[in-house]
């Protein structure tokens, strides 16, 4: 027996790690998934010492990863042998990091490993691949799982560019405005306390208080630019804990316009990730444990993997999600009439289809709301600092 990795959360979302014994990475798996727990990865104990782990390795660029994939799947419905379309891709590929991730695949798939398990040792490749991959291998079908994957990952990316424009107005707008109130109250507002000394006058209240605020914010811009520095690298750092993720996923989705959009676009993410495994021939609760821990929200992650168990127990998916009280009623009723009809994978399609049209529709109104509103506080803000500044100026001329 070997000595693994494992890594694993409970029904209340606690993640644990440890060294397990077992005869494969699969035996360890379903060890565990039996035992009613959410099975983040499973690696051999040797990869996270050994000099071809690549743990503490940036991610894989997606983009990099679907074009191999492309390629991938050509090689192979053009009657190549997995181990020569390998080979053939790593001499062209130029990405460092991916080239020597397929070198290892192909040194261990050579040894004997599956393709899956050869991939899944590298600890960076999304377990819906790995998962897809073993799909396929099982039932001799990879070049088609390949294509579904392939086409879920170019939906996925298309969905998150849109994503990503949306938000770059916004971002731009609120960057410029911080640099402007930053350079308005450690310069200008300084210049003209200065001038105002120099005129030994009595200004307005309103003035005096801007002058102070300006004052104190040049005599103390930096301690407070290294203490934000500080509070969000440790944000940054509690947000990696249970507890930190837990609470910081919590005041998202509490928000009311945010944590709507967050938790449709979750529920969206989660259903074309399980049609896409279905359709690959994964059974149900392994599908569901692989697409829920792809999820970043934790309510979702632990509403998936309680629903899961009661699956496993016999009762139906819609009813399983349902009693979690996190799918929209309308995502449940979807499903429901999906299994109903034993079209489950095409309706958890639908289901991605209508909540990723209703992120974008409910993103580009919040857009159209923020951007206006962030116009005028930044009009009144600034035109507030103005005239505190100029009134005293304008005061000496009526005089």
């Amino acid at each position: 027996m070997a000595e693994f990795v494992v890594k694993i959360a409970d029904d209340r979302g606690r993640v644990q790690q440890h060294i397990e014994q077992g005869y494969s990475e699969a035996e360890v798996r379903d060890r565990f998934s039996q035992q009613g727990y959410l099975v983040y990865w499973v690696k051999p104990q040797g990869m996270l010492t050994s000099g071809v782990s690549l743990r503490g390795r940036r991610k894989l660029k997606q983009s990099t990863f679907l074009v191999f994939n492309q390629q991938f799947l050509t090689l192979i419905r053009a009657g190549l042998p997995i181990l020569n379309s390998l080979e053939l891709l790593i001499k062209r590929q130029k990405d460092a990091q991916l080239k020597q991730l397929l070198e290892n695949v192909r040194e261990r798939v050579k040894g004997g490993e599956l393709l899956s398990d050869a991939f899944a040792a590298q600890g960076i490749v999304p377990k819906i691949y790995t998962t897809t991959l073993m799909a396929g291998e099982k039932s001799g079908n990879i070049d088609e799982v390949l294509t579904r994957y392939i086409g879920f990952q170019r939906l996925a990316m298309t969905f998150r560019k849109k994503l990503f424009v949306s938000l770059i107005y916004p971002t731009l707008l609120v960057t410029v405005v911080l640099i402007m109130v930053t350079f308005l109250f450690t310069y200008v507002v300084p210049k003209f306390a200065d001038l105002f000394n120099s005129l030994d006058q009595k200004l307005p209240a309103i003035t005096l208080f801007m002058l102070a605020v300006g004052q104190n914010a040049q005599k103390y811009a930096p301690f407070v630019f290294v203490g934000l520095v500080i509070v969000g690298f440790l944000l940054w750092r509690w947000k990696d804990t249970d507890r930190g993720a837990d609470r910081i996923d919590r005041v998202i989705l509490s928000i009311p316009l945010l944590g709507d959009i967050r938790l449709k676009h979750q529920v969206a993410s989660f259903s074309r990730m399980l049609s896409t495994l279905l359709q690959g021939g994964l059974p149900l609760v392994p599908a569901m444990e692989t697409a829920g821990a792809s999820m970043s929200s934790r309510r979702i992650i632990k509403g998936v993997m309680r629903a899961g168990i009661r699956v496993r127990e016999g009762q139906g998916l819609a009813g399983s999600l349902e009693e979690q009280e996190i799918f929209p009623d309308l995502a449940v009723e979807m499903i429901e009439v999906g299994e109903s009809t034993g079209a489950l994978p095409s309706m958890l399609n639908s289901v991605a289809e209508f909540y990723e049209e209703d992120v974008q529709t409910a993103l580009g109104a919040s857009m159209a709301l923020i951007e206006p509103i962030i116009l005028m506080i930044m009009a009144v803000f600034v035109g507030g600092v103005l005239i505190s500044l100029y009134l005293p100026i304008f005061s000496m001329g009526v005089h």
